[in-house]
């Protein structure tokens, strides 16, 4: 059983107003309740208290964030959330300074993190389709993946110490939307990861 903690990163826009990360977000709930584990979620567009997120961040085995991915990142107020939430974890509870040492001041940088026990994930909904990432011929992405998209993200975790988990990631959402094989992808990648813990 593990503790997970699950951050609905959406931020509501007349063009997104969150309905499918709100459905994924409870899909997940269901499912690893169901598989007996242990779930908090946070809306990080809800008012939150700095120093409980810290504690949800400490009490959890697993975090996954649900993020719709806008112009190429995560919406501002999940940024703020992790601005925020993380420069408080700085000061000791989840990191001890930066991984340098006065002996080797310029190697080591960004090991520094106390979390080095748990894992995160992302959950990412974006409009551009699949094919897109991983191809060198399609010439916006050039080849790149979307955990290269999120890489900045990636190492505010890994900054913590916390080890990544697969991205589960619905493509093309508004365009050419699948998403019943959507909610369906994501029982498989959750039960993958999670059925037999």
């Amino acid at each position: 059983m593990k503790k997970i903690l699950i951050l609905n990163a959406h931020q509501y826009h007349p063009y997104s107003e969150g309905r499918l990360s709100n459905a994924l977000a409870e899909r997940m709930i269901v499912q690893l309740q169901q598989q007996h584990h242990q779930i908090r979620l946070v809306h990080v567009e809800d008012q939150y208290d700095v120093s409980e997120q810290v504690v949800h961040h400490l009490w959890a085995d697993v975090i996954i964030v649900q993020c719709p991915v806008y112009w190429m990142g995560a919406p501002w107020r999940f940024k703020q959330y992790l601005d925020e939430v993380f420069m408080e974890g700085v000061t000791g509870s989840m990191c001890d300074g930066d991984g340098r040492t006065e002996t080797a001041p310029k190697k080591g940088y960004g090991t520094g993190g106390v979390l080095t026990d748990k894992c995160y994930m992302f959950s990412l909904t974006l409009n551009a389709p699949k094919e897109a990432f991983n191809d060198p011929d399609e010439p916006f992405f050039a080849g790149k993946s979307i955990d290269d998209l999120f890489l900045p993200y990636h190492l505010c975790y890994r900054f913590m110490g916390m080890q990544d988990l697969p991205t589960f990631t619905c493509f093309d959402v508004k365009k050419n939307p699948e998403i019943e094989e959507d909610f369906q992808r994501l029982h498989q990648h959750l039960d993958l990861l999670f059925g037999c813990l």
